[in-house]
């Protein structure tokens, strides 16, 4: 594994940005460039995977009369809910993957995560170490596939990723708290929220700072790796802000996924 990566938080931030500045960092990722680790949180919103039918599983105009915004990752994946969340994203070269595989780098890459939850005193292992049965959903609570981290067999926020030839992407989701009064409402179809758990649940207390603060720790000691801290650079700024304007700000794209 490489030891030194760029370390840049991005703060709290509407959807479509968050997940154009992903885009970016993948987009601008060359071969020969320091793997990035991002840590991001959200205002609250919905993200839709690559794939997912939005209209089929939650009532839209609701959740904007509730300001609760929606965006489309370019990951795969199912509807996943986000504002008491602190995600993540790994940038490498996509030699990584072609090493291990998709799932063993799945594998590979959430065992930073299984350690987290392990300090945090709780006893977390893959949907495949507790022999739990695969079930798929268009939203991500309500499945289950099998590198999904379960902590005594419930489901705990979601991973996923995309791979472009110079370089893979995967990021995901670690739930501090799930507001689910505002949100349980939004879903035509079961939407995971009641079975699945968050960190406040489990009688975690914490909060984004302090949180991630741990994450970093917990991933350098995971990896051998070494956290420089950063921020984008000029050319990461300006295509985040291109894909925002003509992707994630866009309507066709969010609800059908069409440029």
């Amino acid at each position: 594994m490489i030891h030194n990566w760029r370390l840049i938080d991005t703060g709290h931030a509407t959807a479509p940005w968050n997940m154009a500045v992903d885009e970016a960092l993948l987009g601008e990722f060359c071969e020969n460039d320091l793997p990035i680790f991002r840590l991001y949180g959200w205002k609250p919103s919905l993200s839709f995977g690559r794939f997912s039918k939005p209209a089929q599983s939650v009532d839209l105009s609701l959740a904007e009369k509730r300001g609760v915004s929606c965006v489309r990752r370019i990951t795969g994946g199912g509807i996943l809910v986000h504002g008491g969340d602190l995600s993540y994203s790994i940038i490498l070269p996509s030699s990584f993957a072609k090493e291990r595989g998709i799932k063993g780098s799945y594998s590979f890459l959430c065992r930073f995560l299984i350690r987290l939850y392990e300090k945090l005193g709780l006893d977390a292992g893959f949907v495949t170490q507790f022999e739990k049965e695969e079930k798929e959903s268009n939203i991500c609570l309500a499945g289950s596939e099998a590198y999904d981290i379960l902590i005594d067999g419930i489901k705990m926020g979601g991973n996923a990723q995309r791979h472009i030839k110079k370089a893979m992407l995967q990021h995901g989701s670690i739930p501090i708290y799930f507001d689910r009064q505002l949100l349980e409402p939004l879903f035509l179809e079961d939407s995971g929220l009641k079975e699945a758990a968050s960190l406040h649940d489990l009688g975690i207390e914490t909060d984004y700072d302090t949180l991630s603060a741990l994450v970093v720790d917990t991933f350098c000691e995971t990896f051998d790796a070494r956290a420089m801290p950063d921020v984008l650079n000029n050319d990461e700024v300006k295509r985040a802000k291109e894909l925002l304007k003509k992707r994630y700000m866009s309507e066709r794209w969010t609800l059908d996924g069409q440029e």
